[in-house]
């Protein structure tokens, strides 16, 4: 599933599209909105909240509705010139959205649904704070009450929980903990100083916003420290790394550790 990084770069990938453009024809097919047409609606801007895309429009009779979409697993948002050829499958297209310049397809979302921009917050309002959104001391002591609302509970459910904070994947539940030292698999209680862990956190998530893809470790060739590195050797102290599983029955995520670095608790 893409992660807070990547879901910021397709909502400037969208902005760069759409952003102030009139909609000249739209396509949804998905049942609910079969019948929608959003056609001579101006596209305002790509929002984002964790892994959720909020597309909001202005329709011309002043309307201001928000569409928005989740890449789930396997989903993405394409874009290409009109007159080109449309990208992706067509059997797997879920939106289309067309300019006068430009054709916008969302390929496989996991959700598609079109509200009122003022009830953003019915389906984004119980999420934690965004690790890649507004920071400020309020923003950050929400987050670190969330987490450490429930100390026993094991560090790697509790990051992946986008009720405690918004935003962070596999990848970053693993280059996290492996930074802060601590073990996935063991209770958010071990975390010695959440503020700082949040901090680091997001700092990732930003400096993968601007490459474009994870480079902790700072060398290319190795550019994370345990994120799919299982029984490989530990960067720092050439330790196999381990691998397990954390989240909610159902919802279980593979995550990676080194045991000398990251000794369980």
């Amino acid at each position: 599933m893409p992660e807070g990084d990547a879901v910021r770069r397709t909502a400037d990938r969208l902005d760069r599209a759409l952003a102030g453009q009139v909609l000249t024809s739209t396509d949804f097919r998905v049942p609910q909105l079969a019948t929608t047409d959003l056609a001579g609606a101006t596209v305002e801007r790509t929002a984002t909240h964790g892994k959720h895309l909020l597309t909001r429009l202005t329709t011309p009779a002043g309307e201001r509705l928000t569409l928005h979409t989740h890449l789930k697993m396997e989903g993405s948002w394409r874009t290409a010139a009109v007159g080109e050829r449309r990208p992706g499958p067509a059997a797997d297209a879920r939106v289309v959205l067309e300019t006068d310049r430009v054709v916008a397809v969302g390929l496989r979302l996991g959700l598609v649904e079109l509200l009122a921009t003022a009830d953003e917050h019915t389906v984004v309002g119980h999420l934690g704070p965004d690790l890649l959104g507004p920071w400020s001391g309020d923003d950050r002591a929400e987050a670190v009450a969330r987490l450490v609302a429930r100390p026993d509970r094991v560090l790697g459910e509790a990051l992946l929980d986008q009720t405690v904070v918004a935003g962070i994947g596999t990848i970053w539940l693993a280059e996290s903990c492996f930074v802060a030292g601590v073990c996935p698999v063991g209770p958010v209680s071990a975390v010695r100083d959440p503020g700082r862990f949040l901090d680091r956190a997001r700092q990732m998530l930003q400096s993968a916003m601007r490459t474009g893809r994870p480079l902790t470790t700072g060398d290319r060739r190795n550019p994370v420290w345990a994120y799919r590195r299982h029984r490989q050797p530990c960067l720092r102290c050439r330790t196999p790394l381990e691998a397990g599983t954390v989240g909610e029955p159902g919802r279980e995520r593979t995550t990676y550790w080194c045991p000398h670095c990251q000794p369980r608790p």
